[in-house]
C-alpha cells in the first residue's frame, strides 16, 4: 500500500490530494485547496503553505509526491512567488525524505487523457472515470492535484 500527494503549486491557491493506492485499487483520501488572500505578502503565503503541508504529511504520512513543474508565465513576479513557494513545498518534503516525481503540464494531461493538448474539462472528465466519481472534481487546482498523484501513482518506484 503506498499514501501518494499530490500537488499542484501556487501561491494564492494550491492544490493538494491524498490517495492510497493497494495493487490496482486506488481510493481518493482527500483532495482540498490551500487558499490564500491575493494581497497578501509572499511571505505570509509561504508560512500558510508550509504550516499546511506540515499537517498533512503528519496526518496522511505520504510515501511520495508528485508535483507539478513550472511554466514560464507572461507575468514574472507570479512566476518568481510561484517558484519561492514551489521550492518551499520541495524543501518541506525534503525534511521529511519524501520522495518527489515531477512533472510538466504537458505530462500530466498526457498522463490522464493520452494527449498533451487535452483541454482542462477534458482532464477532469476523465478523472471522474479514473476515481469513479459521480462529478467531475472541482475546484481546478484540487483536479489538477488529483491528475497528478494518479500519475504518481503509475510510477515504477511503487510497483
Amino acid at each position: 500500500m503506498s499514501i501518494i500527494l499530490g500537488i499542484d503549486p501556487g501561491t494564492t491557491t494550491t492544490g493538494f490530494a491524498i490517495i492510497k493506492k493497494e495493487w490496482k485499487n486506488i481510493e481518493i483520501l482527500n483532495y482540498w485547496v490551500i487558499e490564500t488572500k491575493a494581497l497578501t505578502n509572499i511571505s505570509e503565503k509561504i508560512r500558510i503553505i508550509w504550516n499546511d503541508i506540515e499537517n498533512l504529511i503528519k496526518e496522511y504520512k505520504p510515501d511520495i509526491c508528485g508535483i507539478e513543474k513550472l511554466f514560464f508565465l507572461k507575468n514574472l513576479k507570479t512566476w518568481i512567488d510561484v517558484a519561492q513557494a514551489r521550492w518551499t513545498m520541495l524543501y518541506i518534503l525534503a525534511t521529511h525524505g519524501i520522495p518527489v516525481l515531477e512533472y510538466t503540464p504537458l505530462q500530466v494531461k498526457s498522463g490522464i487523457c493520452g494527449s498533451g493538448s487535452a483541454l482542462k474539462k477534458q482532464v477532469q472528465n476523465a478523472l471522474k472515470i479514473i476515481y469513479k466519481l459521480d462529478s467531475i472534481p472541482t475546484p481546478d487546482d484540487a483536479a489538477d492535484a488529483l491528475a497528478i498523484a494518479y500519475i504518481t501513482s503509475l510510477s515504477r518506484s511503487l510497483i
